[in-house]
């Protein structure tokens, strides 16, 4: 019998198919994970800092006494007790009842990845406009490529999205005949450029999205991983309409278990359950009692501190480590809270093109190109901090440096074109973010 080929499917791929291709994260996972790799690349939570031995013996005995319920089908919308502890959680962050904040409007979804792709299947059509930050998280970027909208960047500085550029977009989309659905935002500690949307422009984005009809879809998958001050309250604890509030138990306890939620403006929760129902029937029964007894039983408020505590400590030694080491004319920013650091690269660099020498020297970034839809922001990389020991940050960045002045040497000795000229440059270790992010 005759082999098949990729070519004997090409044709009958649909149409919003054709055109995914992996992310650049996922691609550097098998070398990342390699133990001679000092990996700043994922995103993992340091999952070593829960107390596993009592997280076992929580999953043994909720298995032995309520395996008959937890390993049954579930309803679409997810347990009225999880949704209860959500509603719990949320409140840290100032999401009350006075905001709306039911366990009616919320929808438990399989991590947050799943509460993207409803969204995206409620409201994109082929062809409509997704506004997004520049950069977004690469995992938008797939739901809204395969949804077969088209996302249009909105410009960043150290105080996250900027207003006027948002008030600009929304015109420019409007004038060209297309439609803009809604805005895609992480405004807490944003992946992957770490910034912080400021106070005063969280009410003023709201405003605009407000005046132009445009509906926003909060990600906030780290706000209560902050550091140095507790962040500022997100975008549904200020407004209940038009704006729908996405979250992970990923971050904060358990990313294996895949569980998420959407609070929801509440006209449209129907819809959305119906929409989890056709994709995945019900969510995991035995993730979801996991994550409740974990809610209840555990002290994991006490376990946010931990994860503060250590979190900040590695992001301080990424910090330290790139201004001992990086060469001049890099510059990053500092991020309050979540994972992640954005690095601009000197002139005449390009972070994708130098993934291989840093593999070989036993290094793993993401270049910025995997969090722009054009594939724009090589001069860009993000580095994480979340995964390794300190150590281990502080090496990893002497790698990089290494790769880094080795590149800029060769591409001197060989004439290399850079990537032109920059807008804007803060001084290295200065909380500005890189030029393509004013």
């Amino acid at each position: 019998m005759t082999g098949t080929t990729l070519d004997d499917y090409t044709d009958r791929y649909a149409r919003r198919v054709r055109g995914m291709t992996a992310s650049e994260i996922r691609a550097l996972f098998a070398v990342a994970s390699r133990p001679e790799v000092v990996s700043l690349a994922g995103g993992a939570p340091y999952i070593a800092a829960l107390p596993l031995d009592a997280v076992g013996e929580m999953l043994n005995e909720l298995g032995a006494r309520q395996g008959a319920s937890t390993l049954q089908y579930g309803i679409g919308q997810g347990t009225l007790e999880l949704r209860e502890r959500i509603c719990e959680v949320m409140s840290l962050s100032g999401i009350d009842v006075g905001c709306g904040a039911s366990p009616e409007d919320v929808v438990v979804t399989v991590g947050g990845q799943q509460a993207l792709d409803l969204v995206a299947r409620l409201f994109l059509d082929p062809g409509d406009v997704v506004l997004a930050e520049g950069p977004t998280y690469v995992g938008a970027l797939g739901v809204f490529q395969s949804a077969q909208a088209q996302v249009v960047h909105v410009p960043m500085d150290a105080d996250g999205l900027i207003p006027e550029a948002l008030e600009a977009a929304i015109a420019d989309v409007a004038h060209s005949g297309r439609r803009a659905k809604f805005l895609y935002t992480i405004p807490t500690f944003q992946n992957p450029a770490g910034v912080t949307l400021s106070e005063e422009r969280r009410e003023r984005v709201l405003d605009i999205c407000e005046r132009a009809g445009l509906l926003v879809v909060e990600d906030d998958p780290y706000g209560q991983l902050w550091f140095d001050r507790e962040a500022p309250a997100p975008l549904r604890a200020r407004r209940r309409d038009g704006v729908f509030y996405l979250s992970t138990f990923s971050k904060t306890f358990a990313p294996g278990l895949r569980v998420g939620w959407i609070l929801a403006p509440h006209a449209v929760r129907d819809k959305l359950v119906i929409a989890s129902e056709a994709q995945i029937l019900c969510p995991s029964a035995f993730a979801q009692a996991a994550v409740t007894t974990y809610l209840t039983t555990m002290p994991w408020r006490q376990q946010l501190k931990v994860y503060r505590e250590i979190y900040r400590e590695r992001r301080d030694a990424l910090l330290d480590a790139l201004a001992d080491y990086m060469p001049a004319g890099t510059s990053w920013t500092r991020p309050g809270g979540g994972l992640f650091v954005w690095a601009t690269l000197p002139d005449g660099l390009d972070a994708k093109a130098m993934v291989p020498r840093a593999i070989a020297a036993r290094v793993a970034y993401v270049p910025g190109t995997g969090f722009y839809a054009d594939g724009t922001g090589a001069g860009h990389m993000r580095l994480n901090f979340s995964f390794p020991a300190p150590e281990r940050i502080r090496e990893g960045v002497r790698r990089l440096a290494m790769v880094m002045e080795q590149e800029a040497a060769m591409r001197q000795v060989f004439g290399a074109v850079g990537r032109g000229p920059v807008r804007r440059r803060g001084q290295a270790g200065a909380d500005v973010p890189g030029p393509d992010l004013a």
